[in-house]
């Protein structure tokens, strides 16, 4: 998709956004609205909604002609979470697009009538989305991030590159309590079996994550980096910071170790747009999302860095480059 971008600011977030979306919307098209985390300039988001784009296409949804969208992003900033969902249910789309569960559960205080198609959510019972995974009930529906066993994967992988290991820090939002807690007692539950000390390590900012990591720093000592919207704006000085302590960390998504990190594994979160528009066709054309089962991930990918464990002082076991899906050299 050819696009060009241009500089709005929403709710007082300065945010790029391709030029698409500012269009005003046109007779006979219909409009919905999307709630994705981080900026708009990010070129991870920019990739994720040109994919967006492309599949609504596929479907018969061509933006700025059959379809309207209207973005908002929050920059990583929590504070923006309601006062953004409020923008979206004053402009009555069809239906909203949301990321994360903090910013799904800003729109669902904001409106239980309009259809909401989540992503990256890891509990939508829990959270109070859904009743069930299979008939949702209500006005929520969408795709989960992970299933309740992906901390004991990322920490396989950490005991696996690095035996010595014996401390993890898990770095994790401290404003989204529910997805912090979802997470820390899977990962104390997946511990205990490979000897490992879990680390609480709350952050709210780039100031905490430096200051965490940096007390946490030692020799026998690793990162769980947790798929949260502070990890995710910050993920540049995560990086930085796990290779000035020479700390093996793992990471929830590819471009984590594209950027440098280590080591990942998880879904594919630009597929996650496939699946999103394919709601969306469901919900345009009549669908309820009560009817439409959640949909949990099907594909997960491992990543590998070796350069980046090499400048670590760690070699890579066969049985895990095996496993790889990709190796960057």
């Amino acid at each position: 998709m050819k696009r060009r971008e241009f500089i709005a600011t929403v709710g007082g977030v300065a945010v790029t956004w391709p030029l698409s979306v500012r269009a005003q919307q046109a007779e006979g098209q219909r409009r919905i609205a999307a709630f994705f985390t981080s900026r708009g300039e990010d070129p991870q988001v920019i990739r994720q909604i040109d994919r967006f784009h492309d599949e609504l296409a596929k479907l018969g949804w061509s933006e700025g002609k059959t379809i309207h969208i209207d973005y908002r992003f929050d920059a990583g900033n929590v504070a923006q979470h309601i006062p953004l969902a409020k923008e979206l249910a004053r402009l009555h789309p069809e239906l909203i697009v949301t990321q994360t569960t903090p910013i799904t559960a800003a729109v669902q205080q904001e409106t239980r009538a309009i259809p909401i198609v989540f992503m990256r959510v890891s509990d939508p019972v829990g959270a109070g989305f859904v009743a069930s995974l299979a008939r949702p009930g209500g006005n929520l529906t969408g795709l989960l991030q992970y299933e309740t066993g992906i901390a004991s994967k990322w920490l396989a992988m950490l005991k696996e590159i690095a035996p010595h290991l014996v401390s993890v820090a898990f770095v994790a939002s401290a404003r989204t309590p529910f997805t912090y807690n979802y997470f820390l007692e899977s990962a104390k539950a997946a511990a205990q079996p490979l000897a490992i000390e879990i680390v609480p390590t709350p952050i709210n900012d780039a100031g905490d994550i430096e200051r965490s990591i940096a007390a946490f720093a030692r020799a026998d000592g690793g990162l769980l980096i947790t798929p949260d919207l502070v990890n995710i704006g910050n993920r540049d000085l995560i990086i930085e910071l796990a290779g000035r302590y020479r700390l093996p960390a793992v990471y929830p998504w590819r471009y984590f170790v594209t950027a440098g990190g280590l080591m990942s594994y998880g879904i594919d979160d630009i597929d996650l747009l496939r699946d999103a528009a394919s709601y969306v066709d469901k919900i345009l054309r009549g669908g309820k999302p009560a009817d439409l089962p959640v949909q949990a991930p099907t594909k997960y990918e491992t990543v590998v860095n070796l350069r980046t464990a090499k400048a670590l002082g760690l070699n890579v076991p066969g049985s895990l480059l095996v496993r790889a899906d990709t190796v960057i050299e």
